[in-house]
């Protein structure tokens, strides 16, 4: 059983930066060898894979967030990052990580909000 605990988010300004972390406790050997996935919920709106990252750290990212956020994962501290650059207005909502592409219902966390505004 994996854990996952969100993090990072805020209220930040049009075109501003910000980096999500996400943790996992528990079984280290799950973390390793699954692939992990960042998803997000706008308002109103269903939640969606928006990026995700192999055991390989190949990644794949939704075309609204392609070329302006990068995943990344470091296994040693089973912990996976979302760096979000270029924020828009659009992008504001709950941000979760958990597997993908198929994500596990026991897995969701609270998320982190993130907020685009000026």
């Amino acid at each position: 059983q994996v854990q996952l605990v969100e993090s990072g988010g805020g209220l930040v300004q049009p075109g501003a930066s910000l980096r999500l972390s996400c943790a996992a406790s528990g079984s280290d050997f799950i973390f390793r060898l699954n692939t992990m996935g960042w998803y997000r919920q706008a308002p109103g709106k269903q939640r969606e894979l928006i990026a995700s990252i192999t055991i390989n750290h190949n990644t794949y990212y939704e075309n609204p967030v392609t070329g302006r956020f990068t995943i990344s994962r470091d296994n040693t501290k089973r912990t996976v990052y979302l760096q979000m650059n270029s924020l828009k207005p659009e992008d504001t909502g709950v941000y979760y990580c958990n597997f993908a592409p198929v994500p596990r219902d026991d897995n969701w966390g609270q998320g982190t909000q993130v907020t685009v505004s000026s």
